[in-house]
């Protein structure tokens, strides 16, 4: 018995111990070099070994293709960036770049530079001048799609030609520490883009870009933004909601203690006349907001019809409840400082107005709080001085 004994606690032991070495592989490949393919066999071999993984891209600059890295795998996994990966300019009409797909227990880290190499691509984007359905598409260049208990730190997006980060089907997920860059001109980069995932943080990071630095669509749910610096850019930005059929509910959104400077907007939420969906986005919450020389620092716009392409005698279906906007303090580019344009056909509901404290020194001030289809509450302070204008009900509501 006691043989039989130490044989299994032996085995018991050599199977913790097994469980417990994680295995390191390391990209090989010269400096300069395409590493597309070696990376894809790399990641697949860490993504199928048993225990933790992880795979080390190492400091120099390497040319990537396209490339899909895709789970299950079969234990956690890392990998680490410490160089620089650049885009080739060929997009061939693909939606990513960079794609980590249906991975459980992930981690991106080590300080590297996904270079999206976008410049000449800016030029190509025609989304301004037809249909969102028509226009050419171009490649987002990190695609984060349903990964779970993921942790993204301290990488570089620059240049993208389109979104920089686009986050789909999350569970659990963090960004912390991200750096994204693009020049101001460039059309349709948004920093992160967050959509129909629960329990996003995105976390102490530095955008500077040509769109929305950070986006929110449509399902997402209990999403915490914190400590982010935007500028330039266009914001941080609800939406736009109500595009497209079937979309689905957003709640639970914090953002807080972030700052915004020299942004075409501040905070806002945005929704599309005649929308195709009648969905709700609801308790929604801004606080602790720094604002410098922000144009539209607060912002509801439910008449959202970039180009004219929409019809705007169709007030929007999305409906807005419980939202605030609270501690929010610094300057605006221009008189308009708080904008609470609601839908005629579902006036806002349940939205909390505190402690407003936003200064504009133009020739054409003073700055002005215009709201309609809104009656909010408001608490303590408000400067500009606060509307609370009645809502509009449209017969039989």
């Amino acid at each position: 018995m006691g043989v039989h004994f130490g044989i299994s606690v032996l085995f018991v032991v050599c199977l913790l111990g097994l469980s417990a070495n994680a295995k390191d592989f390391t990209i090989t490949a010269p400096p300069g070099s395409d590493i597309t393919s070696l990376l894809l066999k790399t990641f697949n071999e860490a993504c199928q070994f048993p225990t933790k993984s992880s795979v080390l891209i190492p400091k120099g600059e390497y040319k990537l293709r396209q490339i899909e890295m895709m789970g299950p795998c079969k234990a956690p996994i890392r990998i680490t960036l410490q160089g620089t990966v650049k885009a080739d300019g060929n997009v061939n009409g693909n939606d990513y770049w960079v794609a980590f797909r249906r991975i459980n227990g992930f981690k991106l880290n080590g300080g590297g530079v996904f270079d999206g190499e976008g410049n000449a691509a800016w030029r190509a984007n025609n989304c301004h001048k037809m249909a969102l359905t028509q226009c050419k598409k171009l490649p987002i260049s990190i695609r984060f799609d349903f990964v779970t208990d993921a942790k993204i730190r301290g990488i570089t997006s620059m240049d993208s030609k389109n979104f920089h980060i686009n986050v789909l089907g999350a569970r659990n997920m963090t960004l912390e520490e991200i750096t994204i860059i693009a020049p101001e001109e460039s059309p349709n980069t948004d920093g992160i883009h967050v959509g129909r995932s629960v329990g996003v943080q995105i976390i102490n990071s530095n955008i500077k870009t040509g769109d929305d630095c950070i986006s929110i669509g449509d399902g997402t749910r209990d999403l915490l933004v914190e400590r982010v610096t935007c500028g330039p850019g266009h914001g941080i930005s609800i939406g736009s909601l109500g595009l497209y059929v079937k979309e689905e509910d957003v709640t639970g959104i914090r953002v807080v203690n972030c700052t915004l400077i020299n942004t075409d907007n501040g905070v806002r939420i945005k929704t599309w006349p005649s929308a195709a969906c009648s969905t709700t986005a609801s308790g929604i919450h801004f606080e602790n907001i720094i604002l410098k020389n922000v144009t539209n620092p607060i912002l509801i716009d439910q008449e959202y019809c970039p180009w004219n392409r929409c019809n705007k005698n169709k007030p929007s279906t999305i409906k807005l409840v419980d939202i605030s906007f609270k501690h929010i303090r610094g300057t605006s580019g221009n008189k308009d400082a708080v904008k609470l344009l609601c839908s005629k056909g579902f006036p806002c509901k349940n939205v909390e107005i505190g402690d407003i404290d936003i200064k504009y020194t133009g020739a054409d001030g003073p700055a002005t709080f215009q709201c309609s289809n809104v009656s909010p509450t408001l608490m303590g302070t408000q400067v500009p001085k606060a509307c609370s204008s009645p809502v509009t009900k449209l017969p039989g509501q």
